[in-house]
């Protein structure tokens, strides 16, 4: 019963995947316009999420001196995962790298959420419905972002949603295991989620930031825009750490 519902609730986490649909139905001009603004948001998105989120569940799980030499490997262990996309694809390639390692990053997010899914079901299934509620409530806004993301880098829609799709799928993985490691979950997620942190912040750092800054341009309006798309991110994710608890 316990791992039908843990099922279920991540099969219905997956679905966020299709998400960027909704932006399907904006006009093709106009979405080429506000694309730099969701690349701009997810960045504010992906800092709130390291430091409202990630990392004060990391530090009530693992010793702080861990959690920080772990999102230190985490960030470096991404640049390294993105100079081998670099060096893989050519000048010619149509799409930026940071896209591939944004996706890896969301893929282990959601696997970490999968994984706290499967615990807070195995304590009580009313406690287990209402995190399923909170992740999904969290991951919206994030995973339009991601999309918006995704199709700035160069990724064709349909392709964008696929891959959008499959890094949310991993949802199920974590359910999965956390419910066969149900006795060593708290120690693994507590690992995991320092080193989805320390990934999230070096995407939002070294990849998403400096794009938003090469759109500045002079442009003193757009560059305000941008900013406050960047802290409303930020914001979003405050807010939804604020009202979850």
């Amino acid at each position: 019963m316990i791992f039908l519902c843990i099922l279920v609730a991540t099969i219905l986490d997956s679905t966020l995947g299709f998400i960027g649909k909704l932006l399907f139905w904006i006009r093709d001009s106009w979405l080429e316009r506000l694309l730099i603004y969701f690349v701009s948001f997810s960045a504010g998105a992906l800092i709130g999420g390291a430091f409202f989120h990630l990392l004060p569940e990391g530090i009530e799980i693992i010793e702080p001196e861990k959690l920080f030499l772990v999102v230190i490997i985490g960030f470096l262990l991404f640049a390294i995962i993105e100079g081998y996309f670099h060096w893989h694809q050519c000048e010619k390639c149509d799409t930026h790298p940071f896209s591939y390692v944004m996706l890896i990053g969301d893929g282990i997010h959601n696997l970490i959420d999968g994984i706290i899914i499967a615990a807070s079901f195995l304590v009580d299934i009313r406690l287990g419905i209402i995190t399923t509620a909170m992740v999904l409530i969290h991951e919206f806004p994030q995973e339009l972002g991601l999309f918006g993301s995704l199709i700035y880098a160069g990724h064709k829609k349909n392709k964008a949603l696929i891959y959008s799709f499959f890094a949310q799928s991993t949802v199920i993985i974590g359910g999965i295991i956390g419910f066969f490691i149900s006795n060593t979950t708290e120690q693994f997620s507590g690992i995991l989620i320092s080193f989805a942190a320390g990934g999230f912040i070096y995407i939002a750092a070294s990849d998403l930031v400096p794009e938003v800054h090469k759109s500045y341009k002079g442009n003193l309006t757009k560059s305000a825009l941008l900013t406050l798309s960047l802290f409303f991110g930020i914001a979003v994710m405050y807010l939804l750490k604020l009202f979850g608890e």
